[in-house]
C-alpha cells in the first residue's frame, strides 16, 4: 500500500512539474514565465509573438521584428504614448529603468482614455484603461511587450508583469 501511495505522490509531482513547464512561453531569445492565472492564447495577427489575456479585459501582447526593427525605445514609448486621448502630458505617463538579467528594459506606464484599434483604422476610446509596457534590449532586437486593459486590471497585475518581464531568461 505504501509503495503505490509513493508512486501516486511521484506521478502527481511529475504532472504539476510539466504544467508549470507550460506556462513557459519563448519569444526571440528568451523565455517568460506566465503567471498562472494569465491565459496564453493564439495571437490575433502574424506580427503578434505570444499573447496572454488577463481577466476579464486586459491583454498582453509581445512584439519582435528582429534588430533594428520596429524603431528604437523612444519612437515606441512615444507611439504608446500617443494611444491616450489626452496627449502625453496628461496621463501619468512614466518611465523606469530596470533588468532581466543583464538585459536592460524599460518599463512605461500610462492610463487615462485609451484609443484601442488597429493602426489606420478607427478607434475605439476606452475610458480609465491603463498600458504598462517593457522594452527589452534584447540580444536578437527588442522584445516589445504591451499590457492593456481597464486601469484596475492593470494596477492588480503589474507586480506580476514586471515579475514576468524581468524573470525573462
Amino acid at each position: 500500500m505504501m509503495n503505490i501511495r509513493i508512486v501516486l505522490l511521484t506521478l502527481s509531482s511529475l504532472a504539476f512539474t510539466t504544467i508549470a513547464r507550460a506556462e513557459d512561453f519563448k519569444v526571440s531569445d528568451l523565455t517568460f514565465s506566465r503567471p498562472e492565472v494569465w491565459k496564453l492564447v493564439r495571437p490575433k495577427s502574424a506580427m503578434r509573438k505570444a499573447q496572454l489575456t488577463v481577466g476579464a479585459d486586459g491583454e498582453v501582447v509581445f512584439f519582435h521584428f528582429g534588430a533594428g526593427g520596429a524603431g528604437g525605445k523612444k519612437a515606441n514609448i512615444d507611439r504608446w504614448l500617443g494611444q491616450f486621448k489626452e496627449g502625453k502630458d496628461q496621463i501619468n505617463a512614466k518611465t523606469e529603468e530596470v533588468m532581466a538579467g543583464k538585459v536592460p528594459v524599460t518599463i512605461v506606464s500610462a492610463n487615462g482614455t485609451y484609443l484601442a484599434g488597429m493602426p489606420g483604422r478607427p478607434k475605439i476610446e476606452k475610458a480609465d484603461h491603463a498600458l504598462l509596457g517593457a522594452i527589452i534590449e534584447a540580444k536578437a532586437g527588442f522584445i516589445f511587450v504591451k499590457f492593456t486593459g481597464g486601469k484596475a486590471t492593470v494596477d492588480a497585475a503589474t507586480e506580476s508583469f514586471k515579475a514576468m518581464v524581468t524573470g525573462a531568461k
